[in-house]
């Protein structure tokens, strides 16, 4: 392992600035972005690295992230290796070409720095972003803090260009919390990050005369719909490569991941759910309860598309309850991660008791004694048998807590 580590120095990063030297080391061909709160210091930083002359790619800075989008998809089909930015209304604003994206097969890596859709206008973080996200046909990987930012974007593009995916690739963070905070980053040196990347390998470029390709073709009834089944099917079967990816990342630097990351779950009886730096939260939380005689366990993802269904339902199989979080307004029905996680184990043998917690809506406080009050009513619940309370409840309103069954 001592060989491992002469590959890496430290460094103290926040999560813009670990992404932005992960996206200069995957030396990308063209970079199209529009600046958006808080994911502009990447597209900043990055465009730093360019005007001095680290960078021989490309950096085109458009009128809108719907054009940015757009001028990405092009420089991919061109045959270019391709990255942006963005986070909330921008996001929502590329969503329209984010299908043509993946409808492609184009491995573009996005980086969505997570913030609130308006309205109200609201520059903080929560999930919407990544949720609306979800149905896009694009790879999601999810992270806790400004290291994981880093390493899961150098990872990001050696899981999208692989044959066997060839599928863009989101990589989410929590905007501020992680985008702006500063923390201890191991990054690899330069020759070894991109080593470890590869060159980049053109699949039926535009560029290439030679061979003609199509993209964008129309196809109605005939083939439409074989389309988008082949598009999920090489969704549903990345794993093999996601955990490949992550496994030559591991040998490499010691730092391992997987689909999905638990912690204090081998006995726990009572686990919450949650995604980015709401994991590391609870860790905390999870720790207070057990010393307190609570077998309190916390359990996160790491790729929220495709969803890891079986991990998941192998992680809970022993809990008697579970508090899914979902940081993002549900607008009607139960939170997203809720009915996901319901769906992961819906066929299972243990069925234990669920609630959905909303929490954190335009950054919202998540606090330590909210996260020990909902393992303490957990506890609870599993010794009464059964929910003493609605099956969905919003913590840290102003006033009284909102439930709805």
């Amino acid at each position: 392992m001592a060989k491992v580590y002469e590959l890496l120095n430290e460094e103290v990063w926040d999560g813009n600035t670990a992404a932005s030297h992960a996206l200069r080391q995957a030396q990308i061909d063209v970079v199209a972005a529009y600046p958006i709160t808080p994911s502009t210091p990447t597209i900043q930083n990055y465009g730093t690295f360019h005007s001095n002359g680290y960078i021989d790619g490309e950096l085109v800075l458009v009128e809108s992230e719907h054009a940015a989008m757009s001028a990405c998809v092009g420089a991919a089909a061109a045959g270019g290796r391709v990255a942006t930015a963005t986070s909330s209304q921008g996001f929502a604003l590329m969503v329209e070409v984010l299908y043509q994206a993946s409808g492609m097969r184009l491995p573009i890596v996005l980086n969505l720095v997570n913030r609130a859709l308006a309205a109200p206008l609201n520059i903080h973080g929560d999930h919407s972003d990544m949720y609306l996200g979800r149905d896009t046909g694009w790879l999601q990987l999810c992270t806790c803090n400004p290291q994981q930012a880093y390493d899961f974007n150098l990872m990001a593009f050696k899981i999208a260009e692989d044959m066997n995916v060839r599928i863009p690739t989101i990589v989410n963070q929590d905007g501020f919390l992680s985008s702006h905070t500063a923390q201890n980053v191991s990054p690899l040196m330069d020759d070894v990050a991109y080593k470890f990347i590869g060159e980049y390998k053109t699949h039926n470029p535009l560029l290439d005369f030679e061979h003609p390709a199509t993209y964008g073709a129309q196809a109605e009834e005939d083939w439409h719909y074989e389309h988008k089944a082949q598009l999920h099917h090489a969704i549903m079967n990345s794993p093999v490569v996601i955990k490949k990816v992550f496994k030559e990342f591991a040998d490499l630097t010691g730092r391992k991941y997987d689909l999905i990351d638990t912690y204090n779950m081998q006995d726990a009886e009572v686990a919450i759910f949650a995604i980015g730096t709401s994991y590391e939260s609870a860790k905390v939380a999870s720790d207070t309860m057990r010393a307190k005689g609570i077998k309190a366990g916390v359990v996160t993802v790491h790729v929220l598309r495709p969803f890891p269904y079986a991990e998941l339902h192998d992680a809970f199989q022993n809990v008697k309850a579970i508090a899914i979080m979902d940081k993002s307004s549900p607008a009607g029905a139960m939170g997203a991660m809720f009915n996901e996680i319901s769906g992961a184990l819906v066929n299972g043998k243990n069925r234990p008791l669920l609630t959905n917690y909303i929490y954190g809506l335009g950054e919202r406080d998540l606090t330590q004694v909210e996260l020990c009050d909902i393992y303490s009513l957990m506890n609870e619940d599993v010794k009464a048998g059964k929910l003493t309370h609605a099956t969905q409840l919003f913590i840290g309103l102003r006033g009284a807590k909102m439930g709805f069954n």
